[in-house]
């Protein structure tokens, strides 16, 4: 049996990366005005947070279900079976949509699985896919795997303003007054798929060394098992920050060196239009 392993961009993986890595990217779309664009196919991150800074009105949508199934008709030609790794359902009301797709047009050749990632945890999840198909396992297989360990990952992301959390209307503008006025960077955090704030500081150093030790209690507690048997990652992610992410991925493996660090990436833009640039996140995640 053949496998295809699809995602979206929300995974944080390219187009141009998805051909290297042998996977499918359905571009999420992104409203900026009322106009229509999808990332990386016709919106790059340099365009997106220039109009993010200009103060344009950005949000992104779900992919069009009739443009999926198109893609999964013309995948199916030559593969037996698909399986699609969305966002989580907890953060779009994308992957509950596709499934239903998947579960009556295309019952039991598309599988959709709601493991509860997004971004650089996401993607993490499709190279579990990827390799457990190298292995010879079958898309029921890749499922279950990927749906028990769904919540096997924990993210911390520093926003440094609060202009966009502002926007989003994740905070209301009197908090967004006087955070602004005491310089505060929150730490948030997404565990399960959803976003939550989990700290606030006031210096990049102080985020940074609270994400650290949020990991390190992650990994010491609820994901020590998964550590010992080595079956823990370690990424970094940010938005236009690269200089300081590069710094804090040398900081993330001095600090965890019995565990593998992966990647540093972009953070999506589903996450990106929330937080606006200069953030810094990290990541745990278990791998296959």
């Amino acid at each position: 049996m053949k496998t295809a392993i699809v995602t979206d961009s929300n995974s944080g993986i390219t187009q141009s990366q998805a051909k290297e890595l042998g996977v499918y990217v359905v571009p999420m779309p992104v409203l900026i005005d009322g106009e229509q664009y999808f990332e990386d196919i016709s919106l790059t991150q340099d365009q997106f947070y220039e109009k993010l800074k200009a103060d344009a009105q950005v949000s992104t949508s779900q992919p069009s279900a009739y443009d999926v199934g198109e893609m999964w008709t013309d995948l199916l030609k030559d593969y037996d079976n698909i399986v699609y790794i969305p966002m989580s359902s907890a953060l779009s009301e994308t992957c509950n949509t596709l499934a239903h797709l998947a579960n009556t047009q295309f019952s039991g050749k598309v599988f959709v699985v709601d493991n509860k990632r997004i971004s650089i945890t996401m993607r993490q999840s499709v190279i579990d896919a990827l390799n457990m198909v190298k292995d010879g396992k079958s898309a029921e297989e890749i499922v279950e795997f990927l749906t028990a360990t769904g919540d096997k990952s924990s993210i911390y992301i520093m926003v440094d303003t609060l202009k966009y959390l502002k926007k989003g209307g994740r905070i209301t503008p009197a908090v967004a007054a006087i955070g602004t006025l005491l310089k505060i960077k929150p730490v948030l955090q997404i565990h399960g798929g959803k976003l939550d704030q989990f700290a606030k500081v006031r210096k990049i150093a102080d985020a940074k060394t609270t994400m650290i030790n949020a990991i390190r209690h992650d990994l010491d507690t609820q994901f020590s098992d998964l550590r010992a048997a080595g079956k823990m990652t370690l990424a970094v992610a940010h938005t236009q920050n690269p200089e300081e992410a590069e710094i804090f991925k040398n900081e993330i493996i001095s600090a965890f060196p019995d565990i593998e660090f992966t990647f540093t990436e972009c953070l999506s833009l589903s996450i990106a239009c929330h937080t606006g640039p200069g953030t810094l996140a990290v990541a745990t995640t278990v791998k296959y």
